[in-house]
């Protein structure tokens, strides 16, 4: 009898899925399961209460799968609409001219993410290498905006010194019994809120425990962590190569990324746009800096209409509303929302008086 309801249920859904192209569309919580811990920080940030545990990420408007090995679900890691089984994937197979326009897909995944620990050593594919192992279009580029820290909170960037493959193959195994060698080799950097972060493609790196950041990439979740440990847990040869074995894994990395001068590569500074008495409008990241996404940061004293259409909203500073012809909906610290191509230019974020509205957009690459 549940089964019957729930197919009826789902089926009402979709008769009315067009309507969902038509305004700012949110969603469900999406938390996704992960082997190392954290969250508390997240639960801060978005005024609720929890404690660290193994759901440290928050996929936002998200249509990539999660790439889980423990505790796998079918949908892991796809964003819901709002009080519904509707996932934002397939609204958009359903609609694509209408929520993406000319583009085939959303072209980028966004993320809220809270470690307790540091996480281990890694590096993401490029397109070509992507291409070539793990039949995608797409790498994993990322581009991080520091939200909030607790004490002490780092990131590693680069290789600290010049270094072969063949010497970090030989570390690599170190680390089995050696838990933290590895922070040897790299660059760490304490980090402050409001700080930004381009991640290249095969870049060495590893975010360090006390950051929650918002993570910009591509939409995969291709990673390649050889390190045996995450905080307490072993990993198994498919969580460190992804299934590759370990000397091609090992190419995923560019070993020319080392010294303090490829941490000024990665600090972005915000370049200011545009300023008036309604909203100031800064460039986190363009399209000199990657052509895999841009990001932007409205600052909404007043008002700013919002005239981009398949892009992700978040925000995350202040209250106000968005508005639109009919529609009216609140929004606080931590909300987010995808904008469909056909919404686009209908509706207006509106600062709270007290509370001014920060706004993160984040546009995929144009094709």
């Amino acid at each position: 009898m549940t089964q019957k309801k729930n197919e009826t249920t789902k089926k009402n859904e979709r008769k009315f899925m067009k309507e969902y192209t038509q305004s700012p569309i949110f969603f469900n919580r999406n938390r996704v399961y992960r082997v190392y811990t954290g969250g508390w920080l997240m639960e801060q940030f978005l005024n609720q209460t929890g404690e660290d545990n193994n759901f440290p990420e928050e996929w936002i408007a998200s249509t990539v799968h999660a790439a889980n090995n423990v505790n796998a679900k079918k949908d892991d890691g796809l964003s819901k609409i709002e009080n519904t089984e509707i996932t934002l994937k397939e609204l958009g197979e359903n609609y694509p001219r209408e929520m993406y326009g000319k583009a085939t897909g959303l072209g980028i995944l966004v993320k809220y993410l809270d470690s307790a620990i540091r996480l281990p050593l890694q590096a993401h594919p490029d397109k070509a290498y992507a291409k070539k192992y793990f039949n995608s279009l797409y790498g994993k580029t990322e581009m991080w905006l520091i939200l909030a820290t607790r004490e002490g909170a780092n990131i590693c960037f680069g290789f600290n010194n010049e270094i072969t493959k063949e010497e970090f193959s030989a570390i690599v195994e170190e680390s089995k019994e050696e838990k933290n060698i590895m922070d040897k080799y790299v660059n760490k950097v304490y980090v402050q809120p409001g700080e930004v972060y381009l991640i290249p493609a095969k870049a060495v790196h590893a975010i360090g425990a006390g950051c929650l950041i918002l993570e910009i990439q591509e939409p995969t979740d291709f990673t390649l962590s050889p390190e045996y440990w995450c905080g307490d847990h072993l990993l198994s040869n498919q969580e460190m190569y992804m299934g590759l074995p370990k000397d091609t894994a090992l190419e995923c990395f560019d070993y020319s990324m080392f010294g303090k001068e490829c941490i000024k590569q990665a600090r972005k500074t915000p370049k200011l746009f545009r300023e008036n008495s309604d909203v100031k409008i800064e460039h986190l990241i363009t399209s000199e800096d990657t052509p895999c996404f841009s990001v932007v940061r409205y600052t909404v004293t007043k008002k700013v209409k919002l005239v981009k259409g398949a892009v992700i909203y978040i925000v995350t500073k202040g209250e106000g509303k968005i508005e639109g012809e009919s529609y009216q909906r609140e929004v606080k610290q931590g909300d987010y929302f995808f904008l469909p191509f056909e919404a686009r230019d209908k509706f207006t974020a509106v600062s709270n008086k007290d509370k001014p509205l920060e706004l993160i957009e984040c546009i995929p690459p144009e094709e």
